[in-house]
Parts: C-alpha cells; sequence; structure tokens
C-alpha cells in the first residue's frame, strides 16, 4: 500500500513538473511574440511562476489599458528602484521612461520625489511622530489647498 501511495504521488509530482514545463514553453513563446526575445529576467525564473510572472508584467507593466499611462509607471518604478536601490531596475525604467516620452527633467523628479519621500519617512520614523496627529495635520492642509483653489478657481471666472 505504501508503494502504490509513494507512486502516485511521484506520478502526481512528475506529472505537475511536465504541465510546468508545458506552461513555460508556452509562456517563453507569448514572451518572445510580445518582445522580440525572452529577457534574462524571465529566462532564469522559475519555470513554476513564469506563467504568473509574464501575466502580471503584460497586464500591469506592459499594458495601455491601466489606470496610470506607461511614462508614469516607469517613473514610478524608476523612483521606487532607486530607493531599493537595484542598478538593473533603474537602468531597465529609465530607459522605459524615456521610450514613454519622459524628459531628462520628469526623471530627475521622478528620483529627487523619491529621495524626498525617503528623507521625510526618516524623519516621521525615526522621531517617532504620533501618526494621528500626523493625518490630521494632513488632511487640514489638504483641505486648504482646495479651498484655496476652488477660491483662485472662482476669482479667474
Amino acid at each position: 500500500m505504501k508503494h502504490l501511495l509513494a507512486a502516485a504521488v511521484l506520478g502526481l509530482v512528475l506529472g505537475t513538473g511536465a504541465v510546468a514545463q508545458d506552461q513555460a514553453t508556452d509562456t517563453r513563446g507569448q514572451i518572445e511574440a510580445a518582445l522580440g526575445m525572452v529577457p534574462s529576467m524571465f529566462d532564469v525564473f522559475p519555470e513554476t511562476g513564469l506563467a504568473g510572472a509574464w501575466g502580471e508584467f503584460s497586464a500591469l507593466q506592459l499594458s495601455k489599458d491601466t489606470a496610470l499611462d506607461n511614462k508614469t509607471k516607469e517613473l514610478m518604478g524608476l523612483a521606487v528602484a532607486s530607493q531599493i536601490p537595484c542598478s538593473y531596475c533603474i537602468y531597465f525604467h529609465t530607459a522605459a521612461a524615456r521610450a514613454h516620452g519622459a524628459t531628462d527633467e520628469e526623471i530627475a523628479e521622478a528620483v529627487a520625489m523619491a529621495a524626498i519621500v525617503r528623507h521625510w519617512s526618516t524623519v516621521l520614523n525615526g522621531m517617532q511622530v504620533d501618526q494621528a496627529r500626523f493625518r490630521s495635520e494632513v488632511d487640514t492642509l489638504m483641505s486648504a489647498a482646495a479651498e484655496a483653489s476652488a477660491s483662485a478657481s472662482a476669482k479667474s471666472n
């Protein structure tokens, strides 16, 4: 009985591996069709997760049918990559941002915004600023900004 159970488990494992391999082959074909090659980041990814990794990448990062335009997404990627830091990601997201029309000034702003967020996060966390007070201050500032904007808009009309 133990031998039968072991054989069944082994068959499931081997069968699952074959399915993952077939799925990975299909996914590599999709990647090559979309990009003209299979970049090393996908080539080194485990076969069992390749379809999911490609699905996420193609549906969110490459797609134009998302809430954010591709230039904004790549500038965000650059900002995060600058903070991680990841030289691979910085190179990629800078090139991708430029391909989507980002200027040198926009690239510099994205990196500077990442630095500013890190700076103030360090101050707020390091000084253990009361989070409820901070949120209240932000809400007050945003309300004042909205009122000032509405007032300026009314004066211009």
